[in-house]
């Protein structure tokens, strides 16, 4: 049994080489095809295929140096693709590698650049809008970059959209209650177009009601001659003042009516602003 270890040896010594010859000789016959395969893909501006051929020439490179140069200007090519088909995650994707590879000069990453903004500034279209998610979709590329701030974006539009849609339902909340300057106070804090452009019916309402309140105090029938009643535009501003210091609404109401030397008097549902001295002095 002793002299077969050695033939067992041999064999499994010989049939080793024979493989790793094998595939080295398959590997380099391989490698010395790929640069007829770039020459045709490039000629063909088959980017796809440049880019495939590229990749594998940069696996194989210990047989070779490879091809650098022409890997770059595949994914240059390639990215510009993506990005005029509309698919800019995958045209970002390439971009990125690019700028990072030693063959990438300052026009790449310049049009990194543009894209980013290009992205950014059309997913604000779209969150102006109205369609929130389909403006965080398209920003869900930018979020993948190292060292990327979009996410926080992201965040923030999400944030204001939830801020102004609670806004949006405390508003109907308060025209049902018929809280007129409540209401508006509320408007006024909607921040964003579509929301501010859903609401305007509410907006308008709001304002024909506060408009028949000053009609109402100006033909108030108590006896009183109507230069006692305050309201109107001067009314109005006095309001809109201390509103806008941060006051709530009816605090609002109030100290806006002092400041014009009134008192607030309710009557019934209403309330109006009366002067102290009925002459006005």
């Amino acid at each position: 049994m002793a002299p077969r270890r050695p033939m067992l040896l041999q064999l499994w010594v010989v049939g080793t080489l024979t493989l790793v010859l094998g595939v080295a000789a398959v590997a380099l016959w391989w490698e010395r095809q790929l640069p007829r395969q770039l020459r045709h893909a490039i000629n063909s501006e088959d980017w796809s295929q440049c880019l495939e051929v590229t990749e594998q020439m940069a696996a194989l490179r210990w047989l070779g140096e490879g091809a650098p140069q022409e890997q770059a200007h595949c994914r240059r090519q390639r990215a510009a693709q993506f990005w005029n088909n509309g698919d800019q995650a995958s045209a970002l994707v390439l971009q990125r590698q690019l700028v990072q590879s030693r063959r990438a000069d300052a026009k790449d990453l310049e049009q990194l650049q543009v894209w980013r903004r290009e992205l950014r500034e059309l997913a604000m279209q779209r969150f102006r809008a109205g369609e929130l998610e389909t403006a965080i979709t398209l920003l869900q590329p930018l979020d993948r970059a190292p060292s990327s701030s979009s996410n926080r974006f992201s965040d923030s539009l999400r944030e204001t959209w939830n801020r102004n849609r609670l806004e949006a339902e405390r508003l109907d909340q308060l025209v049902q209650q018929e809280r007129w300057w409540e209401a508006l106070d509320s408007h006024n804090r909607l921040d964003h177009p579509w929301w501010q452009a859903q609401t305007q019916p509410q907006r308008r309402m709001v304002e024909q009601a506060i408009a028949r309140i000053g009609d109402s105090q100006e033909h108030h029938q108590h006896g009183d001659a109507r230069s006692d009643v305050i309201s109107g535009s001067e009314l109005n501003r006095a309001v809109q003042q201390q509103l806008d210091l941060g006051l709530e609404p009816w605090q609002a109401f109030e100290v806006g009516c002092r400041t014009l030397g009134g008192q607030v008097e309710e009557d019934g549902p209403e309330s109006f602003c009366r002067r102290r001295d009925p002459t006005g002095a």
